[in-house]
């Protein structure tokens, strides 16, 4: 600690040297005091200026990396999500769709994929309203599942960086709720068509963060992390037989 502050005055010393010898050389040269005087006082006058522009520019600069490393921890966070939940919670939720055939065809991420591509399934989810249409069976499947992975979902709620993602927040909330809903009921044979709708209503919130979420968590995965983005894609929930192998 005390060889830092030494080198630090030594630094200043220098600089200060460095400034006296200038301003020694600038009089030798021409010989005049009052303009020197003058250039001095008027970056003097200068000085508090430099140090706002200078500190907000620094501030900008830290402010950004430190946003950029939560990011990173927070896609992390977000990539064990999809691993241990997220890909399987997809792929059973997009079994509730009632036009799935079609929703997987505009979900089918390839390894070719670019921005305009992301950009045209993100379009798709936003515009397109989404029925729903889940049995019991489906019903019993997603409750056992989610159930199973309660102590996992509550785990990622106490994780602070998830404060800077809004939407995934949102998209943990309706998981949250729908597990609520879904353990409630005891049976979801014969079930009044009013609470039907209403069940169906969370599986659709819920599937419209997912999905949503699921496109740009791929779409992070290629321009960062290749590697992974073309294991994603052989495992993609949408197709209706994934597999890791390479052809």
């Amino acid at each position: 600690m005390n060889g830092l502050f030494r080198k630090k005055h030594i630094v200043l010393a220098a600089l200060a040297g460095a400034s006296l010898a200038l301003y020694l050389i600038d009089y030798s040269v021409l010989g005049n005091s009052r303009d020197i005087a003058s250039s001095f006082l008027g970056n003097l006058a200068f000085l508090p200026l430099y140090v706002i522009f200078i500190t907000l520019i620094v501030e900008q600069i830290v402010r950004e990396r430190e946003r950029q490393a939560v990011m990173r921890k927070l896609n992390m966070v977000i990539g064990v999500f999809f691993s241990e939940v997220g890909n399987r919670l997809l792929r059973e939720l997009s079994t509730c769709v009632a036009t799935c055939g079609e929703l997987k065809g505009h979900l089918v991420i390839g390894g070719n994929w670019k921005d305009d591509e992301f950009a045209k399934a993100l379009d798709y989810l936003g515009r397109t309203d989404i029925r729903i249409s889940c049995d019991a069976g489906g019903k019993n499947r997603l409750k056992a599942f989610l159930i199973e992975k309660r102590t996992f979902l509550v785990g990622l709620l106490e994780n602070q960086n998830l404060l800077e993602h809004e939407q995934f927040t949102d998209l943990l909330w309706a998981v949250f709720h729908l597990v609520e809903e879904l353990e409630a009921r005891s049976s979801f044979e014969a079930m009044s068509p009013s609470d039907t709708e209403h069940i169906n209503g969370d599986i659709k919130r819920v599937f419209g963060h997912l999905s949503r979420e699921w496109v740009l968590y791929m779409q992070h995965l290629r321009v960062d992390y290749p590697y992974l983005f073309s294991l994603a894609v052989r495992l993609n929930p949408m197709l209706d037989t994934p597999d890791p192998r390479v052809y």
